[in-house]
């Protein structure tokens, strides 16, 4: 486990790397003997630093929420990260939202589901039915995916370790919203599917079935995961619920447009 004066260090970096847009080498190469535990601590005084900023937290991301995703990361549970109001972009519809790629090292993009909450929910012991009855509603959102800590290692070029990924701030930098709503026991949650293309090439289809079986399942979770930290999700907070695609690499220039069929239909554009 790491000292205090390591994690504030460690979150030290993170801040300029984002401030610079230049990442920062593999804190587990640097660190062997850091933990999960350790990236969470990580992750909470890098959000603390941006708190004291002026920024505020809206919610929360979920991220490896896929059974494959986990493997390849040698966990067997999603991991987490903070949304901030800084990373918030709002689509309106029929129109194509401009992004400056400036903000982002690396951006990837994902497709989502959001859970937009009406009530506090409160762990350890929070289940599918509680989630249900606190949300207002479900909406399509893209997560915009980045790399303070670099992805792979300048000079070996191994992957980062998932220690590394949450500490990043579970690689979370934005947020696109703005598509249609939807009562989130009113659909079939599984069964909500996206198409995703860039630049008029279907990149990416998926269903929320990808994400643990039903995207509620990991608004449960969370809200469990948070509660030893003295942490609960919050009335009026979004929650992304995890990808259900691949994410796609973005550049300047690129445009996306994600079709959500029924819940309607975001474009965006990276300039």
């Amino acid at each position: 486990m790491l000292t205090s004066e390591q994690i504030d260090q460690l979150a030290d970096e993170l801040h300029q790397s984002e401030t610079t847009r230049t990442p920062v080498e593999h804190f587990s190469k640097r660190f062997p003997v850091m933990t999960i535990e350790d990236g969470y601590r990580i992750s909470r005084a890098w959000v603390a630093r941006q708190i004291a900023e002026g920024r505020q937290v809206i919610g929360h991301k979920i991220g490896l929420t896929s059974r494959a995703m986990q493997q390849a990361s040698q966990i067997d549970e999603p991991d987490y990260g903070t949304l901030l109001d800084s990373m918030l972009f709002t689509c309106q519809p029929g129109e194509v939202l401009e992004i400056p790629a400036q903000r982002f090292i690396a951006p990837r993009v994902e497709v989502e589901l959001a859970f937009i909450l009406n009530k506090d929910l409160q762990g350890p012991d929070v289940d599918v039915e509680q989630v249900l009855a606190a949300t207002e509603y479900v909406t399509p959102a893209i997560e915009i995916i980045d790399a303070r800590i670099e992805q792979f290692d300048r000079h070996t070029k191994a992957m980062r370790k998932v220690f590394d990924t949450i500490s990043d701030n579970a690689a979370n930098a934005g947020i696109v919203v703005g598509a249609g709503r939807a009562d989130a026991r009113a659909i079939d949650r599984p069964w909500v599917g996206a198409i995703l293309r860039q630049n008029g090439v279907v990149e990416e289809t998926g269903l929320a079935a990808g994400v643990q079986g039903d995207p509620a399942i990991g608004i449960a979770w969370l809200a469990n995961k948070l509660a030893p930290w003295g942490e609960s999700l919050k009335a009026g907070q979004i929650v992304l619920a995890g990808s259900f695609t691949r994410p796609v690499t973005a550049k300047v220039g690129d445009l996306f447009e994600a079709d959500y069929g029924p819940l309607g239909k975001m474009a965006f554009k990276f300039v």
